[in-house]
């Protein structure tokens, strides 16, 4: 069993090709998942919808809160901390991170910024020890084979790496650097582009984006075939 977090991180609340003024990563992290369902209907989904419940952004509470020694925390500390503790469970609960981030002024939405804010959680996801030898920080994932995909939407084209706009695309790498730190390590990043063009290549880039979302499904599922173990009963028919 694998179990996939689906986070829409967009604005927008329908998806482009549904609805007027719609998501392209709404559309793009729905195709994945509908596919994959297709495919392995076992496994569960956790839908969470940043974009139109976004958490409440990290405050002087929170921090005072998360800094705390569980032991230490006052009644109002769980309370700060529990939207946190929510996602943290989720993100720890899952194996395939499916996450629709598109591009506003070059960077990740605010709301996708809150959701990592609230993950990155010392003691829970990394840990901290002034007196640890070398770093005083060590990541809480790692070894755990998780995998994030990034379904991206831009509005001009180049962004991708050797792309003319290469060096202004702050949104992939502002999403995996703090998930690295983590202990996630493995990434896949899918875009749309030429958005604010809306005409045959914004067409032409969706259909590229959407078969490369199905290629994507279709060899993650065929690598968790290969490494499934043998059914028991399967070997004791034969």
């Amino acid at each position: 069993m694998i179990r996939l977090l689906h986070l829409d991180g967009s604005a927008r609340p329908g998806r482009s090709g549904e609805h007027a003024h719609g998501s392209h990563t709404r559309r793009l992290g729905a195709r994945f998942v509908a596919r994959w369902r297709r495919l392995r209907p076992q496994d569960p989904v956790v839908h969470r919808d940043v974009g139109q419940a976004p958490p409440a952004p990290v405050d002087g509470r929170w921090v005072h809160a998360a800094f705390t020694p569980p032991a230490q925390r006052e009644p109002w500390m769980d309370e700060r901390l529990a939207e946190s503790d929510a996602l943290v469970d989720e993100l720890i609960a899952s194996d395939l991170v499916v996450a629709g981030v598109p591009m506003y002024n070059f960077g990740m939405p605010a709301q996708v910024k809150a959701w990592i804010d609230n993950v990155v959680r010392v003691g829970r996801t990394f840990g901290f020890d002034r007196t640890r030898a070398g770093a005083p920080y060590w990541p809480l994932l790692a070894g755990q084979d998780r995998r994030v995909v990034l379904l991206g939407a831009r509005g001009d084209h180049g962004y991708d790496p050797g792309g003319r706009l290469e060096a202004d695309n702050l949104v992939e790498r502002g999403v995996m650097t703090p998930l690295r730190y983590l202990g996630i390590e493995a990434f896949d990043c899918i875009a749309v582009e030429y958005d604010e063009f809306a005409d045959a290549r914004l067409q032409a880039s969706l259909a590229s984006a959407e078969a490369a979302v199905d290629a994507l499904v279709d060899r993650l599922v065929a690598e968790a075939a290969r490494r499934a173990p043998a059914d028991p009963a399967a070997r004791v028919a034969s």
